[in-house]
């Protein structure tokens, strides 16, 4: 098959080409794979507990459960993708599947950030505002906060679908390890520049939170050194580790493909493939694994769940 001559409509099926010149591709598939199901194990692990006690029906576990449900998503779209172009050698993908995934990859990047500023948020007011906590971030206000988030971020991702759809396509070859915006733009028969306008300005309205992020820690930081009780400001350290894990693994391999961009150093497709799959792969795991274990009431309801299920039986016997 030619790889002139396409128009869009011609281009029905895209090839993921970004892993023919690694070797040990099987190696680096069962890695993906073994990432991709413990990150979907613990998640789904921390929706379930969530969901089923009703002590835990509060705002930060809302929190927590609709993270939790954007992390499936986001490893989801590009974790498939990858374990079938490693795994099930299969690196084709219909035009509209990669569309597809594309606009899922995106909305759960975007979701995901916006997520981690409203936990932001509600650390600020649980541990600065202490009293007024339960007043001001109520169950019903949290969710409707969740379900803003989702609905700016869906709008935002239907523009970045609109103008990959009408982008006319001359190659159905993809050089990325998974379908995003950048890869399809570069599939394009246009000068990409000018099409990255609109995921510069996203990704602005993104690195925009970040400050407001770190400065609501840093207020909380300030609050905890000021408590009298070492074993309090202990305990309350330790929550706020827990919480600004997630955001350092979101937003550090971002920053650093930035850094490195800023000072002139020009990353080539094997190193611009990593950073994407590090930066796909790191937050989905690191998340539901740091909830899961450093929460306590997570765990303590998780431990009950395993003892019931392996120790009781066999005290039976």
């Amino acid at each position: 098959m030619s790889l002139v001559n396409f128009s869009g409509p011609n281009v029905a099926v895209f090839t993921i080409t970004g892993f023919d010149h690694l070797p040990h591709q099987k190696l680096l598939g069962c890695i993906i794979l073994l990432s991709y199901t413990l990150a979907l194990l613990c998640s789904s692990t921390n929706i379930c507990i969530i969901a089923a006690e009703r002590q835990l029906h509060r705002p930060m576990y809302l929190l927590i459960c609709n993270l939790a449900v954007v992390d499936i998503m986001f490893s989801t779209s590009a974790s498939t993708t990858m374990i079938s172009a490693l795994l099930a050698e299969d690196k084709t993908i219909s035009f509209y599947s990669c569309i597809s995934r594309m606009y899922i990859y995106h909305l759960g990047d975007f979701t995901g950030c916006l997520a981690l500023s409203l936990m932001a948020l509600d650390r600020f007011f649980a541990i600065s505002k202490p009293l007024r906590y339960t007043s001001i971030l109520t169950n019903r206000r949290i969710f409707m906060l969740i379900i803003l988030t989702w609905f700016i971020s869906v709008g935002c991702m239907v523009v970045l679908v609109a103008v990959a759809d009408k982008l006319p396509y001359c190659q159905p070859i993809i050089k990325y390890v998974f379908c995003d915006y950048a890869a399809l733009v570069r599939a394009a028969c246009v000068y990409p520049d000018p099409h990255f306008k609109i995921p510069a300005i996203l990704g602005l309205l993104l690195f925009a939170q970040l400050p407001l992020v770190l400065l609501s820690y840093g207020k909380i930081v300030y609050t905890v050194l000021r408590l009298p009780d070492n074993g309090k400001r202990g305990q309350v350290f330790s929550t706020v580790i827990s919480h600004f894990i997630p955001v350092l693994c979101y937003y550090l391999p971002k920053l650093i493909s930035v850094l490195l961009t800023r000072i002139g150093v020009k990353l080539n497709l094997s190193e611009r493939n990593a950073v994407l799959i590090i930066s796909t792969l790191l937050p989905s795991l690191i998340n539901p694994t740091v909830y899961c274990l450093r929460m306590k009431e997570i765990r303590t309801k998780l431990l009950q769940v395993l003892y019931k299920i392996c120790v009781a039986p066999c005290k039976r016997w």
